[in-house]
């Protein structure tokens, strides 16, 4: 294998991948003639097995870069900045860092999560479904894989895992926009459905206003060329607000009569407190700023990427998605969530919504916005949702930003990746949160599984369990507890706290347990994904679900964290938990998905095939036994880029769909 660093490498099973070796020709031979059936894209089939061991260290950088991002007005976008001293103790320089290499960057790059072929990619923007193509759009440095000259890039699928990526949708080509095309929504207008987006654009004086785009072809399906509106920028900044503190704008819904839109912004005031701004339009070229604020949070900081959506809290409409235009009203809530520049994490809360008084309220004012729930607990930021008309319901996007050096990204030529899209619905049990799931189409990349059901865990052991190749899995499993054990632990444990209280090695009565993921066959290094169940002075229990990445690699220029929070567990539910492992991602299910928590780590010695799985219980008092396990491999998705030199757009839709079917026949069949 080339041990350069292509930035088009695809993460591929190890080689104990179940097929055989005549399958894997067979495979490798039926991949080859669809990529000449087709003729659109060209793709390096690699052969199934581990990669050559290159024990060669890379340079490390010559200084430590700097921050960027602030001082154009948004967040902090460098992830060295994100380092902790804990990570980086006895750092003095560049020469102590680790010595990361290509073997090791090269694994990182992930299978079936979604990211561009190379560079920098941050927020999800405007993800919609039109003319029978999921589209998605994101922030993307075309030139380099550190934040800066920001772009929209832009890719379509039949099926939001498999995708296509197309030429960049928007450039910063227009002072409005000159300093950096940024985050917005699209909305679909009727009667056509055609799109209208919304985005911010840096002016040449950093200023953040608002612009107007249209397809300039609406019977394309690609949407592939793009028209920005002459009246642009069509907001500018409101009296009081900072000339930086104006972004974001959310998709629009339309008012009881249809005949005018609501636009929500996020901001901050003088105090610091975090705010959503509501404009009305009629024709999305001008705007009237609404009387008073649609959600004011104090001490929260600025509001990034705004979203704000109904969901559907019982009837036959339980369990699907909204429209964002659904009337409140009687079995619909209103879900506000805002991207906190102060903290950098994703905060959202349920209530309801009076469109006549431009005021939402949560349901729980002690879990407002920016002070209660998050969409999840560990990396995951500036999300976007989308209503999918295909099949009734609301997919969440979320970015996932590197947790390692901003050397290692220059090294290995891109940075972040997407969160799998989740559906995301309300919990109609508990009744006051979200449960989001992966989207079903994951489900397509499984191959083979093997099951474990049924093993009982003794307090303080560790069973290795044959996976075969551990890098990119699904994991769905439940726990049950001993009753006795239960029943004979009355001591009270409150001061319980994923963060703060040992991770996965601390041992309490009723855990931690749960499973080893990227994990070495020494234990050297591992990423703990597992349930601490504490009981309060009350005699009730409390379940935690943590993701504890301190043991995740030996490398010491990364952030290594335990991350997590209480999950609700209601009477006669059993302990269940989802994990997707790809390469360098650990995403984290918990009880269908009320509680979630995504990890970036990068092992040194836990890639490739010598990646382990192991289920563990460091509880003291008690048997844990694993009800149902099971694990599936998951394919690689093999992502592609678009040619424009095949003809008009509808020869290449035509390709498209037949690459894309081809695709989807091999990862079934074969």
């Amino acid at each position: 294998m080339d041990q350069s660093l292509p930035s088009r490498y695809p993460p591929l099973l190890a080689s104990s991948s179940p097929y055989s070796s005549a399958t894997r020709r067979l495979r490798v031979l039926a991949v080859l003639m669809a990529v000449l059936l087709v003729g659109i894209v060209s793709v390096d089939v690699i052969v199934r097995g581990r990669a050559p061991r290159d024990r060669t260290a890379l340079r490390p950088t010559d200084s430590i870069p700097r921050s960027r991002g602030p001082a154009d007005g948004v967040s902090e976008k460098s992830s060295h900045s994100g380092l902790s001293s804990s990570a980086t103790a006895g750092v003095k320089g560049p020469e102590d860092y680790f010595q990361w290499t290509k073997e090791m960057l090269q694994w990182q790059r992930t299978a079936f999560h979604f990211q561009p072929l190379d560079n920098w990619m941050n927020d999800p923007n405007a993800p919609l479904f039109y003319k029978g193509w999921y589209h998605f759009f994101y922030q993307y440095n075309p030139s380099s894989p550190v934040w800066g000259n920001i772009t929209w890039g832009h890719a379509v699928s039949r099926d939001l895992v498999r995708w296509l990526h197309l030429p960049l949708a928007l450039v910063p080509d227009h002072w409005y926009d000159s300093r950096g095309v940024w985050t917005g929504s699209a909305t679909l207008l009727p009667p056509d459905g055609r799109p209208a987006v919304l985005y911010t654009g840096a002016t040449d004086d950093s200023v953040q206003v608002q612009n107007l785009v249209f397809p300039a072809d609406p019977a394309d399906p690609l949407l592939l060329r793009w028209s920005k509106s002459d009246a642009n920028p069509v907001l500018l900044p409101p009296p009081g607000v900072g000339p930086q503190d104006f972004r974001d704008p959310t998709t629009a819904w339309a008012d009881a009569t249809g005949s005018s839109w609501r636009v929500a912004i996020g901001t901050k005031d003088e105090s610091h407190a975090g705010i959503a701004l509501v404009y009305r339009t009629t024709d999305f070229l001008t705007y009237e700023l609404l009387p008073g604020v649609l959600r004011r949070v104090a001490g929260t900081g600025m509001w990034e990427c705004v979203d704000f959506y109904p969901v559907s809290t019982g009837g036959v409409a339980a369990g699907e998605g909204l429209d964002t235009s659904a009337v409140a009203g009687d079995g619909v809530k209103h879900v506000l969530k805002a991207s906190m520049d102060d903290d950098r994490n994703d905060y959202y809360a349920i209530g309801s919504y009076d469109l006549e008084k431009n005021v939402w309220v949560p349901d729980d004012a002690e879990a407002d916005v920016g002070i209660g729930l998050r969409y999840d607990w560990g990396t995951f930021y500036a999300s976007k949702t989308f209503y999918d008309p295909a099949k009734r319901r609301r997919v969440l996007w979320g970015w996932v930003g590197e947790m390692d050096s901003e050397g290692a990204d220059v090294r290995k030529g891109w940075a972040s990746i997407q969160a799998i899209p989740r559906t995301v619905v309300f919990d109609v049990k508990t009744g006051g949160n979200l449960i989001q799931w992966p989207v079903e189409e994951v489900e397509s990349l499984r191959m083979s599984s093997r099951n474990f059901s049924g093993i009982t865990v003794a307090p303080g052991s560790v069973i290795p369990l044959d996976v075969g190749s551990a890098t990119q899995l699904d994991i769905e499993a439940e726990f049950v507890i001993d009753e006795a054990a239960l029943m004979a632990t009355t001591e009270a444990d409150v001061g319980y706290n994923c963060s703060t209280s040992g991770g996965a090695a601390a041992r309490g009565m009723l855990g931690p347990f749960g499973l080893l993921v990227l994990a070495d066959k020494a234990l050297s290094e591992q990423t703990a994904v597992y349930f601490y169940v504490a009981r309060g002075r009350d005699g009730r229990l409390r379940a935690h679900f943590c993701q504890d990445e301190s043991r995740s690699s030996k490398a010491n220029d990364i952030v290594k964290r335990v991350v997590g929070s209480t999950v609700p567990v209601l009477d006669g539910e059993k302990l269940s938990l989802r994990i997707l492992v790809d390469h360098s991602i650990v995403e984290s299910f918990a009880q269908k998905g009320r509680t979630c928590i995504t990890s970036r780590v990068y092992p040194t010695e836990a890639i490739y095939g010598d990646a382990r799985v192991f289920l563990f219980n460091n509880a003291t008092n008690c048997n844990v036994v694993a009800k149902s396990l099971t694990t599936w491999q998951l394919n690689s998705t093999y992502n592609h880029p678009y040619s424009s030199s095949k003809g008009s757009s509808m020869d290449c839709v035509l390709l498209v769909q037949l690459w894309t079917c081809l695709l989807v026949f091999f990862t079934l069949v074969l």
